[in-house]
């Protein structure tokens, strides 16, 4: 896992742009400590970070090929290398690592832009070819790994964070309006970004940019089609993916774990980890929780039960080597903290909870990285096997919007309403269901609950996923850790997306078929327990010392979260300080998020 950049000016001799290039490379240290590295020619500069995991010594990049004439920077993890090495060599190529980087690099030389649809891995890459003269970017399908891009007017600038593009000067530190509803609305549109005039690479897609422009083609989509296998068969197959995907993304040369809350998807990926491994070593896996909760555990509709028990029990039973990273207020609520998790993130990524919700990530991966490099997650199949309330209950199958957004719109009015009706975040929204309905695959006369299952997953997985995707893996990436996603292999998301309802709830539970396809892996407390949200910290400590920040931050007359808040309140809150207790945790961390973000970022609002 790494961090890419790269310059492409087709106007410009950049080989005297070392400082610029060395800058932009520098913005992503924390994505690769162990070791950097930067490649000019005439009309291109590229730069790399890396984060050494397979081949130590030998995957050093930007790599090259034999021939000096094509580069490439890459970011990511190959899954199936080792075979298209095998393929490759028969074809004539000669390899001195054992690093995927240079199966992919030799992959291009072989097939073009088309290595994209024969790579099985999460990754991003940068691969300039001197030969055509002409920069080709390539993500990943579904999006694990972000790569982002800034059209210029001779080329074009590109990187996995937004933060080394912004350390070029050509580069616009603007946020718009569409901007903001992008922040506000709870919706990744595919390839939208928060700063005016830099997109991302739509996950699935190949650019190619040249003199003549920039090509856009779609390398992998969803598509709809008519399941034929019979329950047993579909339970059978989604074990023996689950099984292979887990085997190949064992795959390290250094110090490797799990995430495990004791929930049903991490507990799964965990005990086929633990599988693989065999005797050969225990499977060492991860947990958070938060002093308060240890003390006394309250549950509520989002957390019924409480992750810690649950967790120990699959250690127990599958040997791992676990433990429990416990969080407090105090070092939660460290400025310095928060500042880390803004710079990570790039700018502040809005669901229920995201405040300290990404401070106790960052704070879990910190804990982790001291211990291991890599991380096996189950991040994903709640949107692929339906295990949200969202796909479980009418008045959410029936609304005629993005499900989530319902309970994502409640609870921002008081402190940000005027700013959410000067942009028209309804709208957004609704525009943003209505693309993603016209987007959706079906089968020809698809209809009823069957129909609108599909459409929901589809849903989940092109736009509510992918926000998770991102706090994860800047989150992770931050601290150095590299998060592996085995449910996000494409194989499984195709099968299991064209999986009919029924057999997705078999039993009559949430991911039914999921607990069908592990039901001899783990206990029967995990089997039947009912989904648990990631944990949070109840603590009134933790909201009292965040409404303590907001009023000093609210008593600056040059703050620069001001013009986005509701004048109303901050009058109200200058005037009397315990009139904060009436706004939401989550709008009161969310606006020194924002704060953070725009003076670190020194941005210009444009609204």
């Amino acid at each position: 896992m790494c961090g890419i950049t790269g310059w492409v000016d087709f106007h410009r001799d950049l080989r005297g742009e070392s400082e610029t290039t060395q800058a932009m490379t520098d913005t992503m240290a924390c994505r690769g400590p162990d070791d950097e590295g930067t490649w000019i020619d005439v009309h291109v500069a590229f730069g790399h970070r890396r984060l050494a995991v397979i081949d130590i010594e030998g995957g050093r990049q930007p790599m090259v090929s034999p021939d000096g004439r094509v580069a490439l920077t890459f970011s990511g993890e190959i899954y199936n290398f080792r075979e298209l090495r095998t393929e490759l060599e028969g074809r004539g190529h000669k390899f001195r690592t054992r690093s995927d980087t240079e199966v992919v690099l030799h992959a291009y030389l072989e097939w073009g832009e088309h290595l994209a649809e024969r790579l099985n891995g999460m990754f991003a890459l940068g691969i300039w070819d001197g030969h055509r003269e002409e920069l080709v970017l390539v993500r990943d399908r579904v999006g694990v790994k972000p790569l982002y891009y800034f059209p210029t007017m001779d080329g074009l600038l590109f990187a996995s964070e937004p933060k080394a593009i912004l350390a070029h000067p050509l580069a616009d530190r603007t946020v718009d309006a569409d901007g903001l509803r992008e922040i506000f609305g709870g919706v990744k549109n595919p390839g939208a970004s928060v700063l005016r005039g830099m997109p991302e690479v739509v996950p699935g897609h190949v650019l190619r940019v040249s003199r003549n422009g920039i090509v856009d083609r779609t390398y992998w989509q969803l598509t709809a089609r008519e399941h034929t296998d019979d329950l047993e068969t579909t339970v059978a197959t989604v074990r023996e993916l689950l099984t292979d995907i887990v085997d190949r993304q064992l795959i390290s040369d250094v110090p490797l774990c799990t995430l495990l809350s004791g929930g049903l998807d991490s507990s799964t990926i965990t005990a086929l980890a633990a599988r693989a491994i065999g005797e050969r070593d225990a499977v060492r896996s991860f947990a958070v929780d938060f002093v308060d909760n240890i003390e006394d555990f309250q549950p509520d509709v989002v957390h019924p039960t409480h992750d810690a028990p649950y967790a120990q029990e699959v250690a127990d039973l599958v040997g791992a080597d676990h433990t429990h990273v416990v969080l407090g207020s105090a070092e939660m609520t460290q400025p310095a903290v928060r500042e880390a998790v803004v710079r990570a993130l790039d700018w502040p990524i809005l669901i229920a909870g995201s405040g300290s919700m990404d401070i106790s990530l960052y704070l879990l991966f910190q804990a982790i990285r001291q211990r291991s490099t890599v991380t096996l997650t189950g991040e994903a199949a709640d949107e692929l096997f339906g295990g949200y309330p969202w796909f479980h209950f009418k008045e959410y199958t029936q609304t005629g919007t993005l499900p989530w957004t319902l309970a994502h719109n409640l609870g921002f009015h008081s402190l940000f309403g005027p700013l959410l009706a000067r942009i028209d975040l309804p709208g957004f929204q609704r525009e943003a269901y209505r693309k993603a309905v016209e987007e959706v695959p079906r089968l020809p006369g698809e209809t009823g609950q069957e129909m609108r299952m599909r459409e929901f997953t589809y849903y989940f997985i092109t736009r509510f996923m992918r926000t998770l995707l991102d706090r994860k893996d800047r989150l992770s990436m931050a601290v150095g850790l590299e998060v592996r996603v085995p449910y996000c292999d494409h194989r499984l998301i195709e099968y299991v997306y064209n999986t009919p309802w029924e057999m997705k709830s078999t039993g009559g539970r949430e991911k039914g078929l999921l607990r069908s396809a592990v039901t001899d892996l783990l206990p029967k407390s995990v089997l039947e327990r009912p989904k648990t949200g990631y944990p949070v910290s109840k603590d009134p400590a933790y909201g009292r010392i965040v409404r303590e920040e907001f009023c000093k931050l609210l008593a600056r007359d040059d703050a620069a979260v001001r013009p986005l808040l509701n004048p109303a309140v901050v009058r109200a809150v200058r005037q009397d300080p315990s009139s904060a207790a009436m706004l939401t945790g989550t709008e009161v961390d969310f606006a020194l998020h924002l704060n953070t973000w725009i003076e670190m970022y020194d941005l210009k609002l444009d609204i």
